[in-house]
């Protein structure tokens, strides 16, 4: 397993090893010892999701309050993904920030965020599969949002599918009236680094 820290402090990304032979293909694409050595954490399995989508779909940006946070373990089952880590944790010297990363089911790479980060992706192909392995039960009363088109994140979004279609993105209700980053600041719906620490250090003492 090649596991790489992203630049926002709290994800990572892991590149599992294949072993293909005339049958197919074999990999872990999760390793407690790999997780745990490379993030100093444990991933409490509390719920896996799993999403089918369209290409052009996006899902997020979405977050939960912290406590308890919700970290995630996403990996991309079929098709491909521009899965997409963001910074929302005031008071963070990254604060506002975002990184992408393909997943897909050719490298069958994963990402980590930790509690208290914002995540989204764009589907690049029809009937793209994504798993996420939840350290928290999904909560809707501490579910929160934030636009994945607002021009102050300024996300490169792809405008084109993985076979070089023109590409657009597709949002639920939900998604497209969610706030900017600034408004949801105004609106105290963000977590702040302090608490995202403070919290982390308790789920390891």
């Amino acid at each position: 397993m090649q596991v790489e820290a992203l630049g926002i402090e709290g994800a990572w990304t892991f590149t599992p090893r294949q072993f293909g032979d005339p049958r197919g293909v074999f990999l872990e694409w999760f390793s407690e010892r790999s997780f745990s050595e490379a993030t100093g954490q444990r991933l409490t399995l509390a719920q896996t999701n799993l999403s089918v989508s369209a290409a052009g779909v996006v899902r997020g940006v979405h977050f939960a309050d912290v406590p308890p946070g919700q970290a995630k373990y996403v990996t991309c089952m079929s098709g491909a993904v521009l899965d997409v880590v963001v910074d929302i944790r005031t008071g963070s010297s990254t604060f506002g920030a975002w990184e992408a990363v393909l997943l897909d089911d050719v490298d069958r790479r994963a990402v980590y965020l930790s509690e208290g980060l914002g995540h989204a992706f764009m589907s690049l192909a029809d009937g793209s599969t994504v798993a996420y392995v939840c350290s928290t039960p999904y909560d809707p009363d501490r579910e929160h949002g934030v636009s994945p088109l607002d021009p102050g994140l300024a996300i490169d979004w792809p405008t084109a599918d993985r076979e070089g279609r023109a590409l657009a993105p597709r949002l639920s209700d939900k998604d497209a009236a969610a706030p900017t980053l600034a408004q949801a600041r105004e609106q105290g719906l963000l977590p702040s680094l302090d608490d995202v620490m403070g919290h982390r250090q308790s789920l390891q003492d």
